[in-house]
């Protein structure tokens, strides 16, 4: 890599010396292609400056590449050390028996590393973080693992059955409820905000209009907030994100009850017959409170891919009898006593992906593959990507401030014992809502988890080969897939680390800049690759 001043822009730019003979027709190689550096700041400038003059620069570069341009990489000191599979028993009896791993002989270690070894004398290891606001690197590895999982319960692949691909699928959108007023919109077709004619001239009893001709821009401060905020009701808005998870699980839980009543069958057999399987993400809206979107897969007795006892049009059916039915009576917040009985919005999107056939018709509106990156891209989403700061979003900011509002009240309720809203003022930045923004239910595909460990295998082969002098291009696909995807771990070696914990983040503000804008170039190829990519046959 070598800097450059861009044409352009006034920041300097980095980019890559391939040349665009070798990279196709993308636009972001070659010596014209400098990094849109334009928010480097002169402190910056000066650390690029130094790195360049103190001839680190390099060394930056291999770093930046090995945490793949991560926002805020972990920095540890410290060393590991290899040992074979022979010496492994050994050092696992002594550790059992309270041995440090410095007193057991087990002999010289095939391989050792030190971050004293490491291109900037330290060890820099990505941060992990799955929110695209903090780290686009690691969030966009964080979505790619998701959509391998989603589509793995798509279409088969990584340990599921590829006969999945021919079980019901729905793709359901359930929402929050109104609170008392509407809210102001952003209409992508440039219509108006509210332009019914009935409403024109109403008023609400505070005098404020109930209608709104203007056209608002995706990112003014009005779109999301009510109409009237004396008319919204902020504290059940906020109670309804607390118990959304449970909304959600009180869903599935009658979905099965449905389908058992549907096939003829007690519940405790219902997994005889059939099972519901499903992943599901959230997503905020821009008035702050979340909806959930959710793949749903019916399933057989015999588990992923066995053929399903009804179809998607039937299932779909169900659910929708589902989602009218499921309530939930939250805990009072207050000393008024005020229960308040949850439900879904009346805004709910259920759509069969699939009826039991593959859907291999190019006529399809909707397919398997759009759904899955629809969920993987909102998984690396949260309350951040709607948040500006709270002066431009005063809706926003009356949420968070609902929160503490709410925790003071429930705690002089319940006295600090058993206070259902003990810990609201946590998820107070979050606007309340407290679950996680992707889940599955067990048998759906494979986790997130077995996919980090296969990339870690992966590593670790590719160490082993270089360290035997082996090569993996004679692995077939299917038995490398197989052996990163295995549940047990046949160990062949140990590796032992000591280490401590430095910090986290680059050194420097210029390191930082230039991580961000290779992760913004690598993030630019991926979307010109995924729409230049010749169709499947």
């Amino acid at each position: 890599m070598t800097i450059t001043t861009g044409s352009t822009m006034d920041a300097p730019g980095i980019h890559s010396d391939a040349s665009s003979s070798t990279s196709g027709s993308f636009p972001g190689f070659g010596e014209d292609a400098p990094l849109d550096l334009s928010g480097l700041t002169p402190t910056g400038f000066q650390a690029v400056t130094t790195r360049l003059r103190d001839k680190t620069f390099d060394a930056f570069a291999e770093t930046a590449a090995a945490v793949k341009n991560c926002a805020h990489p972990v920095r540890l000191t410290g060393r590991s050390r290899t040992f074979e599979r022979s010496q492994v028993s050994e050092l696992r009896a002594a550790l059992y028996k309270n041995y440090g791993p410095a007193e057991v002989a087990l002999g010289e270690p095939v391989g050792s590393f030190s971050s004293d070894e490491a291109p900037l004398g330290v060890l820099y290891r990505p941060c992990g973080n799955r929110r695209a606001d903090v780290c686009p690197s690691c969030s966009r590895t964080y979505a790619r693992d998701t959509f391998a999982m989603i589509d793995a319960g798509l279409s088969g692949g990584k340990t599921v059955s590829a006969t999945v691909a021919d079980n019901p699928l729905l793709f359901a959108t359930l929402t929050a409820p109104s609170f008392g007023t509407h809210v102001h919109r952003h209409d992508k077709t440039g219509k108006r905000c509210r332009p019914r004619a009935r409403d024109k001239g109403a008023r609400c009893p505070h005098g404020r209009p109930t209608s709104c001709h203007k056209i608002h821009d995706a990112d003014a401060a009005i779109v999301g907030a009510p109409f009237c905020p004396e008319c919204h009701d902020w504290t059940t808005a906020i109670v309804w994100q607390w118990w959304a998870p449970e909304l959600w699980r009180r869903t599935t839980i009658e979905l099965k009850r449905a389908l058992a009543k549907k096939l003829d069958v007690p519940e405790s057999r219902l997994g005889k017959v059939a099972s519901v399987q499903f992943v599901k993400v959230a997503e905020y809206q821009t008035r702050g409170l979340v909806h959930f979107h959710a793949l749903l897969r019916l399933d057989g007795n015999d588990g992923p891919g066995s053929p399903a006892p009804l179809d998607g049009i039937d299932l779909a059916g169900l659910l929708a009898e589902t989602i009218v039915k499921v309530t939930f009576e939250a805990p009072p917040v207050d000393h008024t006593g005020v229960t308040r009985v949850l439900s879904w919005g009346s805004q709910v999107d259920i759509r069969v992906v699939r009826d039991g056939d593959r859907t291999d018709d190019p006529d399809s509106a909707l397919t398997p593959g759009q759904v899955a990156g629809y969920l993987a891209k909102y998984a690396s989403k949260d309350v951040s990507s709607i948040r500006l700061e709270d002066a431009t979003r005063p809706h926003l900011a009356r949420l968070t401030s609902t929160c503490h509002d709410i925790f003071e009240t429930s705690d002089a309720l319940y006295g600090g014992q058993d206070n259902p809203y003990e810990l609201i003022k946590k998820w107070a930045h979050m606007l309340g809502f407290r679950g996680h923004f992707s889940t599955k239910s067990r048998r759906y595909s494979i986790t997130l988890g077995r996919l980090r460990r296969a990339r870690a295998r992966y590593q670790q082969l590719v160490t082993d080969a270089r360290r035997n002098g082996d090569s993996l291009e004679a692995i077939s696909t299917a038995e490398f897939e197989a052996r990163l995807l295995a549940e047990d771990d046949e160990e062949t070696t140990l590796v032992i680390g000591e280490w401590a914990y430095q910090g986290s983040g680059w050194t420097n503000a210029g390191d930082e800049a230039l991580a961000l804008a290779a992760a913004a170039r690598a993030r630019e190829y991926d979307q010109w690759r995924a729409q230049t990519k010749s169709p499947k046959s």
